[in-house]
């Protein structure tokens, strides 16, 4: 399995970089390893080659609002595994990152041993998080069904959405995806029937509890 193993480390420190790239040439030896500090830097190394055997992604770092980067990443390259590492050690944010389709959680505090059985177990295809986090209970309705609107949106409406929470107009989205305003409407249309509500505010409050990683009931914010 160590033979051509490539594993993306996305994080925005390099002292936290520096520990997992530990961790992994622990976990797989021969790996190669890519380093990534934003989310755009992580989307262009996936675009040029996407033959990434995992992501360990930070949820906190520059280009990513709380779940934004994981659910961008699920929609735009479904066939990488990502497994958030995160010092945000809330129960309720790690289930969602599951429910987002994480296929791990790594809390920072973990010792290094064990983030190399969690790299070694993702990659022989299993899911890992920490064993005390139950898993079993299903969500309440209400966020059951708020995980699986977000969850529906493309990866272009992901990052209008984000832009939309962060108050630009829809010529400055144009301008910074480089498309039509008609093209960041017809996107807005979409992100609205998708997320069930009738105006842009109503999407911003969706995308608040991207934004703070949580939904009522969840604790802890990003």
């Amino acid at each position: 399995m160590d033979q051509n193993v490539r594993i993306m480390i996305a994080d925005d420190h390099p002292l936290v970089r520096g520990a997992l790239r530990q961790a992994v040439t622990g976990a797989v030896s021969a790996a190669d390893i890519v380093e990534c500090a934003d989310l755009d830097s992580v989307s262009k190394s996936l675009g040029e080659n996407d033959e990434v055997d995992l992501v360990l992604l930070d949820l906190a770092m520059p280009g990513v609002r709380g779940f934004s980067g994981l659910l961008y990443l699920r929609a735009q390259y479904p066939g990488v595994p990502v497994v958030v590492v995160s010092a945000n050690e809330d129960r309720g944010v790690m289930r969602r990152c599951i429910d987002f389709g994480a296929s791990g959680f790594i809390p920072k505090t973990t010792d290094i041993d064990t983030m190399r059985g969690a790299i070694r177990n993702v990659l022989d295809g299993k899911t890992w998080t920490p064993p005390d986090l139950d898993l079993s209970t299903p969500a309440d309705k209400d966020t059951a069904d708020t995980v699986r609107r977000l969850a529906s949106l493309t990866p272009q409406q992901v990052r209008v959405l984000m832009m939309l929470s962060e108050g630009l107009l829809n010529k400055q989205i144009a301008y910074e995806l480089s498309v039509s305003e008609a093209t960041v409407k017809a996107h807005v249309s979409a992100i609205l029937q998708k997320l069930g509500v009738e105006s842009r505010t109503q999407a911003v409050i969706a995308a608040s509890k991207i934004e703070a990683g949580q939904w009522q009931g969840d604790g802890a914010t990003n």
